[in-house]
C-alpha cells in the first residue's frame, strides 16, 4: 500500500489491544502514527518505540495524552499537529458490566461520552484540518455489540456503538464535499486488554462457541481492514461502510 507511506495517522486509544495492533501495521507501511493515550503513557511510548524500530524509511511515531471524556483535551491533542491524513476512532471502554436495572446516571454518562462523545469530539476537531489540505480519511471503530445489543451486562456499551455506527454513515454524507472519506471497522471478539478486564473466562468461552470460526480473534486480524479503508488507492470509491471482523459471529 504505497500511498499510505508519510501519511499522518492519528489513533486514539491506541497504547494496547486493537489501537495499538493498527498502530504497528501503519508503521510497517511508513505511516507516521499519532499514538494516543489516556492513562497508559509507558504503554503507548512503548508502541510508538516498536513503530520507530519495524517502520520503513523515515517512519515518525508520537504519543500524545489526552482523556476523551474532556471535548477540549481532545480538541487540544488534535491541535498540536499540522497535518492528519487519517483519523481512527478507536477509543473505547465498557467501563463495568451491569444490569439495566442497576446502571446509574453516572456509569451511563460515562460510557457514553468514552464511546460515543470522543468520536464526535475527535471528529469536529479534525474537520477543519482536513478540509484545510484537501480530505482525508477517517474511521470509527463500532463493535459487533451494536449489531446483536452486547452481552450480560454491556447493554449501555453495546447502544453506545449502535451510535458510532449510524453516525458514521451520516458522517460519510455530510463530510463528502470536503472529499472526506468516513467508514467504519467493527471488531467481534477479539482478545485484548478489554476482555480480560471485563469477560470471565466462562463468558469468552460462551463467546467462542457462537463463532463459526471456533476461536477468539486476534488485534492484528483487524488491522487489515483499517489499512484498507485508509488506502485511497484500494478504497477510493468506498464510505459509509462497515467491515465486520468477527470470525463470522454475525453476517449482515
Amino acid at each position: 500500500m504505497q500511498d499510505l507511506a508519510g501519511k499522518v495517522v492519528f489513533i486514539s486509544g491506541a497504547s494496547t489491544g486493537i489501537g495499538a495492533a493498527a498502530a504497528r501495521a501503519f508503521g510497517a507501511q511508513g505511516a507516521h502514527v499519532v499514538v494516543h493515550y489516556n492513562s497508559s503513557a509507558a504503554e503507548a511510548e512503548a508502541v510508538a518505540a516498536d513503530i520507530r524500530k519495524g517502520g520503513k524509511g523515515e517512519t515518525k511515531a508520537i504519543t500524545i495524552g489526552a482523556n476523551v471524556r474532556d471535548s477540549k483535551a481532545v480538541a487540544s491533542a488534535v491541535e498540536q499537529l499540522g497535518r492528519i491524513d487519517v483519523l481512527i476512532n478507536n477509543a473505547g471502554s465498557l467501563v463495568k458490566r451491569e444490569a439495566l436495572e442497576k446502571i446509574t446516571d453516572e456509569l451511563f454518562d460515562e460510557v457514553v461520552q468514552i464511546n460515543a462523545r470522543s468520536v464526535v469530539a475527535f471528529t469536529r476537531a479534525v474537520i477543519p484540518v482536513m478540509r484545510k489540505q484537501g480530505g482525508g480519511n477517517i474511521i470509527n471503530v463500532t463493535s459487533v455489540a451494536a449489531r446483536h445489543g452486547g452481552g450480560p451486562g454491556a447493554l449501555v456499551y453495546a447502544a453506545s456503538k449502535g451510535f458510532v455506527s449510524t453516525i458514521t454513515r451520516g458522517m460519510a454524507k455530510e463530510l463528502l464535499a470536503d472529499k472526506i472519506r468516513v467508514n467504519a471497522v467493527s471488531p467481534g471478539v477479539i482478545m485484548t486488554p478489554f476482555q480480560e478486564r471485563f469477560t470471565t473466562p466462562d463468558q469468552l468461552e460462551a463467546f467462542r462457541k457462537t463463532i463459526p470460526m471456533g476461536r477468539i480473534g486476534d488485534p492484528d486480524e483487524c488491522s487489515g481492514a483499517f489499512l484498507y479503508l485508509a488506502s485511497d488507492q484500494l478504497s477510493g470509491y468506498v464510505t459509509g461502510q462497515i467491515i465486520e471482523v468477527n470470525g463470522g459471529q454475525y453476517m449482515p
